[in-house]
């Protein structure tokens, strides 16, 4: 069990049966009459995919979630599903369509990832903060366009939609983003 004093953001408890990451924690202290504080928790619900807020009394616990991160590999997409295996066991999972369509632009066959085990099914995929795709489909590289912030519309190998600089062209290997879906540079 956890106590709210544990509460920090990363940490995965158990809400409403189901393992929830906390993306945010604050302390209040309501006024000077005594009461108690109040710890404000945003976390987001594993299984859904939900964001939600919840409120707690400065020492109420909450119970611990049977969650565990083990090192995995993407294999193949199979149609709108996509499919996992954990290094550690071999065992294979399947990621259903609404989850998987979230990642899939920045996955390759044989990526690693860390996977989300809750109550021995795969509930969540962690991906590297960036990746390295190679550019596609993209207009022709613009010459002297460096004068201002300008950029183009480009498709990656995954199919990965996203704005670049003028002077990429299509070939070239870049590194992006997983969590927005940003060009960071050339890799």
């Amino acid at each position: 069990m956890y106590t709210t004093n544990d509460f920090k953001r990363g940490l995965v408890i158990q809400l409403d049966n189901a393992p929830c990451l906390i993306v945010d924690v604050s302390f209040q202290s309501p006024s000077a009459r005594g009461a108690n504080t109040m710890v404000k928790t945003k976390y987001r619900n594993l299984i859904t995919g939900q964001v939600l807020e919840k409120t707690f009394r400065s020492g109420d616990k909450v119970d611990e979630a049977d969650f565990e991160r083990h090192k995995g590999q993407f294999l193949y997409s199979d149609g709108d599903r996509g499919v996992f295996m954990d290094l550690e066991t071999y065992e294979q999972f399947e990621m259903e369509a609404d989850a998987f369509s979230a990642v899939q632009p920045f996955l390759l066959d044989g990526a690693e990832v860390q996977l989300g085990i809750f109550q021995e099914r795969m509930v969540n995929v962690d991906l590297p903060l960036s990746v390295e795709l190679v550019v596609t489909e993209t207009a022709p590289a613009l010459k002297n366009a460096t004068a201002q912030a300008q950029t183009k519309e480009a498709v990656a190998e995954t199919g990965l939609k996203l704005q670049v600089p003028p002077y990429l062209e299509a070939g070239e290997k870049i590194k992006v983003d997983t969590r927005d879906g940003r060009f960071i540079s050339r890799a």
